[in-house]
């Protein structure tokens, strides 16, 4: 398997776990939604690494490697780059939280329809600025 393989195995990945967002929206597991975004968001960054010859590092947030590899992206991307770090930063704070809680935060009273529209809003749009480059 090339490593072009493997990044577009994470982006076709990415792409059907955004259905699984909509079905989780509909039965308002708004936590769900938010732990299933950023995991997508993780895998389309972690491909588009891959696919510019970076070998992904194994934590969750790869933003500060696409800062240090901004040469690297296409123009499209690099134009994008403060979004798409702000959105992978956000959800892996989230990341955690919405699938544990803790005993001060119950996930599935802490977030709402607008949180979880958010988080699908992000997951969608880094799926899609990935796909231009993955093909």
């Amino acid at each position: 398997m090339t490593t072009n393989n493997l990044a577009k195995s994470y982006l076709i990945k990415a792409t059907k776990r955004l259905k699984i967002l909509d079905v989780l929206f509909k039965e308002e597991a708004y936590s769900d939604v938010i732990r299933e975004a950023q995991e997508i968001v993780e895998l389309a960054l972690k491909g588009l690494l891959r696919y510019v010859g970076i070998e992904p590092p194994k934590w969750h947030d790869v933003s500060p490697i696409l800062k240090e590899n901004k040469s690297l992206l296409p123009v499209f991307i690099s134009r994008e780059l403060d979004k798409i770090v702000k959105i992978s930063k956000k959800l892996r704070k989230e990341r955690e939280l919405a699938f544990y809680g803790d005993e001060d935060f119950i996930p599935t009273d802490e977030y709402d329809s607008k949180d979880a529209k958010e988080a699908i809003k992000s997951a969608t749009f880094i799926v899609k600025i990935v796909s231009r480059v993955i093909k």
